[in-house]
C-alpha cells in the first residue's frame, strides 16, 4: 500500500538545507561571494516583481479565457481556443522576443495613429520599458495555460449545485461569485501553485532583453570577474530558495484546505 499523501518525512528538505548549509559555511566571510551575494539579490526584487506581475496579469487574463471557452456562442468559443492553441505552441522566449521587438513597437503606433489627431501627444519605443515588455509576454503566454486550469476547475463542480443556485434565484453572476468558484479555486489551486513556481524560473528568460534580474546580474558578473562556476553556482542557489520555499508555502496552503474540507468548513 502505498503511503497517504502528505505523510512522509521530507528527507529531502533535510538534505537540501543540509547542502545549502555546508555551502554557506565554505564560503562565509569570503569578500567575493559577499559581494556576489549582495550584488545578485539586488536582482530577487526585479524577479520577484517581473513574477508577481505577469502572475497576475495571466491570471485575470486566463479567468476571461476560461469563461470565453464556456460560453453559450460558439464564436466565443473558438476565439478563447484560437488564443489558446496558438500561444501554447509558441515558446515563451520567441513569445518574449516577438512581443519585446514587434508587438510593443506596433502598440506604440497604434497609439501614436489614435492620439496624434486628438492632439494627446506620441510616444517613443524607449517610453515602453523593456521590464513591461517583458511582463506583457510573460502573460500572454502564462494565460493560454492558466485559462486551461481555470476551465478545468470550473467543469469540476457539479452541475446539481448549479442547478440548485438556480432554484434559489441566484443571478449567473452570483452563481459563479458564490457557488462555482470557492470550489474551483480548491481544484485549481496545485497547478496554479505549479505554474507560478514554473513563472518564477521562466522569469530568467527577460535577461535576454538586459532587464537586471538574477540571470542578468549574474551573467554580467561572470563576464567580468571570469569566475563562471563561483557565480552561476549563487545564481542557480537563489532560484532553488525561491522555488522550493514557494512549493512548501503552496503546500502547507494545500493542506490547510484540504483540513478544512474534511472538516465540511469549506461548502459553497
Amino acid at each position: 500500500m502505498s503511503p497517504a499523501p502528505g505523510r512522509d518525512f521530507p528527507w529531502w528538505l533535510l538534505a537540501a538545507a543540509g547542502l545549502l548549509g555546508a555551502y554557506v559555511v565554505s564560503v562565509w566571510g569570503d569578500p567575493f561571494y559577499v559581494d556576489l551575494a549582495r550584488t545578485l539579490l539586488r536582482g530577487v526584487w526585479v524577479t520577484l516583481g517581473v513574477t508577481g506581475a505577469a502572475f497576475v496579469l495571466s491570471c485575470l487574463a486566463g479567468m476571461g479565457l476560461a469563461l470565453m471557452s464556456l460560453s453559450r456562442w460558439v464564436a466565443v468559443r473558438q476565439v478563447a481556443r484560437f488564443y489558446v492553441e496558438i500561444v501554447r505552441g509558441v515558446p515563451v522566449l520567441v513569445l518574449l522576443l516577438y512581443v519585446a521587438f514587434v508587438g510593443a513597437p506596433a502598440l506604440v503606433a497604434a497609439w501614436n495613429w489614435v492620439a496624434e489627431p486628438l492632439g494627446l501627444g506620441t510616444a517613443r519605443n524607449r517610453d515602453f520599458p523593456l521590464i513591461w515588455r517583458a511582463i506583457l509576454a510573460l502573460a500572454i503566454g502564462y494565460a493560454a495555460f492558466l485559462s486551461e486550469v481555470f476551465r478545468a476547475g470550473i467543469l469540476s463542480v457539479e452541475g446539481g449545485q448549479i442547478e440548485a443556485a438556480k432554484a434559489l434565484g441566484l443571478r449567473p453572476g452570483q452563481r459563479f461569485r458564490h457557488v462555482v468558484l470557492p470550489q474551483a479555486v480548491r481544484t485549481v489551486l496545485p497547478p496554479l501553485g505549479n505554474d507560478f513556481v514554473a513563472l518564477v524560473k521562466d522569469s530568467s528568460l527577460v535577461s535576454v532583453l538586459g532587464v537586471l534580474d538574477v540571470t542578468q546580474l549574474g551573467k554580467v558578473t561572470a563576464v567580468s570577474n571570469f569566475r563562471y562556476l563561483e557565480t552561476y553556482n549563487m545564481v542557480a542557489l537563489i532560484y532553488l530558495t525561491l522555488t522550493i520555499t514557494l512549493s512548501i508555502l503552496l503546500r502547507r496552503l494545500e493542506g490547510r484546505l484540504r483540513r478544512k474540507v474534511a472538516r465540511g468548513g469549506a461548502g459553497p
